[in-house]
């Protein structure tokens, strides 16, 4: 996998290996339920301060890292608190929702269950799942709108690791964007082995998130049609029609891991 990243305390290799079966077996689709407030979703949250914007790479970087983190947390596996939740969210239909906040807003939603993670100046946190209509407050409050950040993404992909790939053709906000490269942080694991799994969470979930040419999109569509890369397909209940191609995760191994 390959990372420069400081390594993490340690983590239970049994639990990731757990963590990263469920994401493996994750297939997606399935039908919502009929009341709207039985909806299982994840929400996210963006910190994005007024006076002191992120930049909009990182902040995206975080968003993607903080899912994954909270997928391949110990709390997650086994008999963790947070196992239950996540079977229930992974059985049913992926969704989640990114929303601001800032100053007070920012530090009442660290105190809800779930991952924080900070990529250079930018913080995102993503919650553990469960029905829309028992959403906590300190986090039901806050703005979905107004996610919206100066900085452009950059093409160039690192020379190794997990690559997150958006589409050159679909604009979307940044909020959208964010539950879309988180989404494309869990399919990911599905191009990890069980031992790369392990590497890459003791390693804080590394990644980068980047915009793909029109050339490259067309690479990483054959890519994801022969196994080589992961597609996130939309929903389209926000934003973009159904069956959107967003996001594509790929695995660069490093020269020397080849």
């Amino acid at each position: 996998m390959g990372s420069e990243r400081t390594v993490s305390p340690q983590v239970d290799p049994e639990a990731i290996v757990a963590d990263h079966r469920r994401l493996v077996a994750y297939v997606g689709g399935g039908d919502d339920p009929s009341d709207p407030a039985d909806v299982l979703a994840m929400a996210m949250v963006l910190r994005i301060e007024k006076n002191d914007p992120p930049d909009r790479t990182e902040l995206l970087t975080a968003a993607a890292r903080a899912v994954a983190l909270l997928c391949l947390d110990e709390r997650s596996a086994g008999d963790g608190p947070w196992s239950a939740a996540m079977d229930a969210w992974c059985d049913a239909r992926i969704r989640k929702i990114a929303r601001r906040a800032r100053g007070a807003q920012w530090a009442a939603a660290q105190e809800v269950w779930g991952v924080t993670a900070t990529e250079g100046g930018a913080s995102a946190r993503a919650f553990v799942p469960g029905r829309v209509g028992d959403l906590d407050r300190r986090v039901a409050k806050l703005q979905i709108g107004g996610t919206e950040v100066e900085g452009e993404l950059p093409e160039q992909p690192p020379v190794s690791g997990v690559v997150l790939w958006t589409n050159p053709d679909l604009p979307m906000t940044v909020g959208k964007l964010a539950a879309q490269v988180g989404h494309a942080s869990m399919l990911a694991a599905k191009l990890l082995s069980a031992d790369d799994a392990i590497e890459w969470r003791r390693d804080d979930c590394p990644l980068a998130v980047r915009q793909a040419t029109p050339g490259r999109w067309r690479e990483l569509l054959s890519a994801d049609a022969a196994g080589r890369a992961v597609a996130v397909r939309d929903a389209g209940f926000t934003e973009i029609a159904p069956g959107s191609v967003t996001v594509i995760a790929e695995v660069i191994r490093a020269q020397e891991d080849t």
